[in-house]
């Protein structure tokens, strides 16, 4: 039966794809404002959503109640963020280049901070796959708290730890700086952008986690991204994008900051995408649940 339920979702899903991924009567929200730059959505299994004040160094809490809460200060100047199947909260923590997991306790986990010795680029955000595997992308942007002016790896590449968090790999050589990245929720395809080419690729997922049949996807780079039930994929920058399975455009939000750097899906039905835009926190209604909910 359950089978029978997800196949009637996908199909209602792909025929509303076919005309836009919003709501007809979808109105762009503005939920919270004041901050000094918003990053890392993501939802706990409640519909809880966390995100990042980045330059505050403090990770916020917009519950399925409609309250605001600081959860995390000092938070290692995380910045993009997802939940693991343990309901653990997966952070770049940009302050050391680390990558840290974090309980609901607040209990906080170094998973990496280096790779053969050397320190990281700057962890930016990261994708649970559903093994529990994490890849995540390693770009440079120099930050006012470091005490380093110069990258220490060769190329800003994506990594991958493996679900035992202890095998590190490097699983692209070829990128100029990837930033978003997402996955499908069967965990055969990765997406990753590459803002500095201004392009987002397409990837199959091996069993052993790395990459294999890099495949162009769309002509726009991304500093976040999510994805739907249908497989369409949400770039950010100007606004939200939407594209299609295919990497055709489908949709576009217009949303009035100076930069929408992330989204996610949240809500009770999972219908609801939470953008992180500059200053501010914004929600849209869409037809098509989210995919990669936290369970």
């Amino acid at each position: 039966m359950r089978k029978i339920l997800t196949l009637a979702l996908f199909a209602l899903a792909l025929a509303a794809s076919a005309e836009g991924v919003f709501a007809p009567d979808a109105k762009l929200q503005k939920l919270a404002g004041g901050f000094a730059f918003t990053e890392g959505p993501t939802c706990d299994k409640k519909g809880n959503l966390f995100f990042v004040d980045q330059p505050n160094d403090r990770i916020m809490k917009w519950s399925n109640k409609g309250k605001l809460t600081t959860f995390l200060q000092p938070s290692g100047r995380a910045n993009g963020m997802m939940f693991d199947a343990r309901g653990q909260l997966v952070a770049c923590a940009d302050e050391h280049n680390e990558l840290w997991s974090i309980s609901p306790r607040k209990k906080i986990k170094v998973l990496v901070k280096c790779f053969e010795t050397n320190y990281f680029n700057g962890p930016n955000d990261v994708w649970v796959a559903p093994g529990g595997g994490l890849y995540f992308t390693d770009p440079f942007y120099r930050r006012k708290w470091w005490d380093h002016q110069n990258m220490a790896l060769t190329n800003e590449e994506v990594f991958y730890l493996a679900p035992d968090r202890k095998t590190l790999t490097r699983v692209t050589d070829d990128l100029k700086k990837p930033n978003g990245i997402t996955g499908t929720p069967d965990g055969k395809n990765l997406f990753v952008s590459d803002i500095r080419d201004n392009k987002t690729w397409r990837y199959d997922i091996a069993a052993d986690g790395s990459l294999t049949n890099k495949i162009f996807y769309c002509a726009l780079g991304s500093d976040g991204m999510t994805i739907d039930v249908a497989g369409n994929i949400y770039l950010t920058g100007k606004g939200v994008t939407v594209f299609d399975k295919a990497g055709k455009q489908i949709d576009l939000v217009d949303v009035p900051e100076k930069w929408t750097a992330n989204v996610c899906f949240g809500g009770s039905d999972h219908q609801t995408l939470f953008i992180t835009a500059s200053e501010s926190l914004y929600s849209i209604a869409t037809k098509i649940p989210g995919a990669n909910a936290a369970k």
